[in-house]
């Protein structure tokens, strides 16, 4: 019996031994889009991870008085910006008719939007310069523009 289960053992192993053993080595594939995955996976992956985000934006309720300042203030500060944009760069705006429209900058010019006072002074003919204020906190800053042109 001893000798039974000894032959079964070598034989089994005999067996075992001559079987080749088909093993690769192992190779990292990434998943993720952004790190070289398959770009199919990005919406899987968004979603997923929308699913796990509780986080959510504040909601802030602004009535139509609040939204229509904020909306003016912008168009304000735009108006601002491209007036200095111009004089910045010796352009001169004009209508249809082809007539100068007047700059609503004078010598120096000083304008409030909410908590801040923007003042223009423009006393190098090589720069403009820009003075900003905060009335709040008293905080100014200057900010120097080269003009070209």
């Amino acid at each position: 019996m001893i000798n039974m289960k000894c032959k079964l053992a070598a034989i089994g192993l005999l067996v075992m031994s001559s079987l080749s053993v088909g093993a690769t080595e192992l190779v990292y594939t990434p998943i993720n889009p952004s790190f070289g995955g398959s770009p199919l996976n990005g919406n899987f992956l968004l979603s997923k991870a929308n699913s796990q985000n509780s986080h959510s934006a504040p909601v802030s309720e602004r009535n139509y008085a609040d939204r229509l300042q904020e909306s003016l203030e912008r168009a304000y500060i735009n108006r601002v910006v491209r007036e200095i944009t111009d004089l910045a760069f010796n352009e001169q705006n004009v209508d249809a008719d082809g007539n100068l429209i007047p700059s609503i900058f004078d010598e120096n010019s000083l304008f409030t939007s909410g908590d801040f006072q923007v003042e223009l002074i423009t006393s190098n003919p090589d720069s403009l310069v820009v003075q900003i204020t905060d009335t709040v906190t008293g905080e100014v800053t200057i900010i120097e523009i080269p003009r070209f042109g």
